[in-house]
């Protein structure tokens, strides 16, 4: 078992990630270049290797969604729906409110609960994601500050089969970057 290249591989990512001292944004320091995952650090059959890469995230965006206490805030939906509920068009106002004010952009992932097939589930989250697309375009966000995309079933966020777990599941969430 190699267990220092491990911990020099650790070492090093954490290090990387704290060091950050740029006066330039996320995105101009890491725009294109893909993550790395764990390996082994000197090289060899396990050497480090890119990963998929992630969506760039303006941290400063995020920070201020939060301070304006809309971060984390998703958008629910009724069981086979895709129209906005009542209850969650103050969600959405005062998330194009935020989009209006910093001109930020945002990435709209629908999701739906376990229910269906894969394909009905993928086709039921983009137009969940594609409805709050719309809200916020009603709102006067730009068309192009907002990206909708379906999550289908893929990424629960209750794991249970319960009523409940499956209305938790069936949302549009709000990634800031």
């Amino acid at each position: 078992m190699k267990v220092v290249p491990f911990i020099v591989a650790a070492s090093v990512l954490l290090l990387s990630a704290c060091a950050s001292t740029s006066s330039k944004a996320p995105s101009d320091t890491m725009a294109g270049q893909a993550p790395v995952t764990a390996g082994n650090a000197a090289g060899g059959d396990n050497a480090l290797k890119p990963a998929q890469p992630l969506p760039e995230v303006d941290a400063r965006a995020a920070e201020a969604a939060a301070f304006a206490g809309i971060n984390g805030k998703s958008v629910y939906f009724d069981f086979d729906q895709s129209s906005l509920r009542d209850g969650d068009k103050s969600t959405v106002q005062a998330h194009a409110g935020y989009l209006n004010k910093y001109q930020t952009r945002v990435l709209i992932q629908g999701n739906t609960d376990a229910r269906g097939s894969r394909e009905y589930n993928l086709a039921l989250g983009q137009r969940r994601a594609e409805s709050v697309k719309q809200g916020l375009e009603v709102l006067g966000v730009k068309p192009e500050q907002i990206e909708a995309v379906s999550l289908g079933k893929e990424k629960p966020r209750a794991q249970g089969t319960s009523e409940q777990d499956y209305a938790e599941n069936r949302r549009a969430d709000f990634l800031y970057q």
